[in-house]
């Protein structure tokens, strides 16, 4: 190619590039807005959560923490964690009689672990003092109330008010030592 052929391709190239800088300034070539990200990058839904495996394990213990993102429930089994069912739900009830559970917040999440609270010769393995109030939840951004709704036939329930329906996950976990946790945890947003 000759000079003459090059300088006018460096021109034409130079104009265009000029051409594209000019539009992105004047906004109208801008970049496609952000897709907003998942609170805290949760990508947790508010959808039913089962397993259906039934567990050798009892229900030992119930526990709530907070964190940045999320109010936590940790039940605690004396084995590994095999089978559950985290659901909103209209109103949370009872194992065996069928009566509601009156919980405070404006959802409900009724929390069935399928493992007793209770031994095999029927001796409680888990008995709260206050079957109504099974944690402090004061300052919880997200938690309200979490009530007992009782062990029967294998399964123990409990009720969860929150202040809204929100996404929520489900982890089961090892430890502490042969025992194991099931994991709930509410966002404080979606």
């Amino acid at each position: 190619m000759k000079k003459t052929q090059l300088k006018k391709i460096q021109l034409k190239v130079n104009a265009l590039l000029a051409a594209v800088l000019m539009a992105a300034g004047l906004g109208i070539l801008a970049p496609a807005p952000a897709a907003a990200d998942p609170y805290c990058g949760q990508a947790w839904g508010s959808l039913v959560k089962t397993d259906p495996a039934m567990s050798q394990a009892k229900v030992v213990n119930v526990r709530t923490g907070q964190h940045y993102c999320f109010d936590r429930l940790v039940i605690d089994l004396n084995g590994p964690v095999a089978g559950y069912t985290v659901r909103y739900v209209p109103a949370v009830v009872q194992d065996g009689s069928g009566l509601p559970v009156p919980l405070r917040g404006q959802a409900f999440i009724q929390l069935t672990v399928n493992a007793p609270a209770y031994d095999d010769a029927g001796n409680p393995t888990y008995n709260p003092p206050n079957k109504n109030e099974l944690a402090d939840l004061a300052g919880y951004q997200t938690f309200r109330q979490v009530a007992w709704a009782g062990s029967f036939e294998g399964y123990s329930t409990m009720g969860l008010g929150v202040r809204a329906r929100l996404p929520f996950r489900v982890l089961a976990l090892p430890g502490p030592d042969s025992g194991s946790r099931l994991v709930v945890d509410v966002a404080h947003f979606w």
